[in-house]
């Protein structure tokens, strides 16, 4: 990949139950672990078995949670089950100030929300090829019951319905992760490369 911009960008990655979207981030990391680095969210609820602080989630309690919202500490936040969830605030800005690329694997209402707020996010839909291997995938795990699995079909075509708050759509055919993962890599290059992402660019060339 190219040389780091001063700034990283902020990148949502969202994706339908069954379009892959964790094993594609999990290439970019792996492949590129200078260049991009992974947003851990904060919740309310109890750490399970196997799960770490700071590693899968920042566990902290209800009050400082709710402190965090009314201080504007928190990218987005939402309730669910009777236990927060959100992205961090102060995380993502240090890692961009540092020149990480900071993915945030979320679903579509709380990226439209970050977008909303910070308009130069850059968020990127991954997707199966079509309907009929989004059913296949979900039915292939085994382990959903066919209420979940029609209940996960409709939010699919809720969240697609929205794509076109998206700036871009990445296909993860079966197989294909890696090449998947490519394609977001080369769109945050592109990105970088953005006239309005390089206000300084006429003045350090006459320096």
């Amino acid at each position: 990949m190219s040389e780091r911009s001063e700034k990283g960008l902020l990148v949502i990655i969202s994706g339908p139950a069954g379009s892959g979207k964790g094993t594609v981030v999990g290439k970019i990391l792996s492949s590129y672990p200078q260049e991009f680095c992974l947003s851990v969210s904060a919740t309310t609820r109890a750490p399970r078995v196997g799960e770490e602080h700071g590693v899968h989630y920042y566990f902290i309690d209800k009050e400082s949670f709710e402190e965090r919202i009314e201080e504007g500490r928190m990218l987005e936040y939402a309730s669910y089950c009777g236990n927060y969830y959100g992205t961090p605030a102060e995380y993502v800005e240090k890692k961009l100030d540092e020149g990480k690329n900071v993915i945030l694997e979320i679903e579509v209402q709380g990226a439209l929300k970050i977008k909303e707020k910070l308009p130069e996010t850059v968020l990127v839909m991954i997707t199966p090829p079509d309907y009929a291997t989004l059913e296949a995938r979900l039915r292939g795990r085994g382990t959903n019951t066919e209420e979940d699995i029609l209940n996960r079909l409709q939010r699919a075509k809720e969240e697609l319905e929205l794509i076109g708050h998206y700036d871009y759509a990445v296909i993860n055919d079966d197989g294909k992760a890696e090449q998947a993962a490519e394609q977001i890599c080369r769109i945050c290059e592109s990105e970088k490369r953005r006239v309005r992402r390089q206000p300084d660019f006429v003045k350090r060339f006459f320096s």
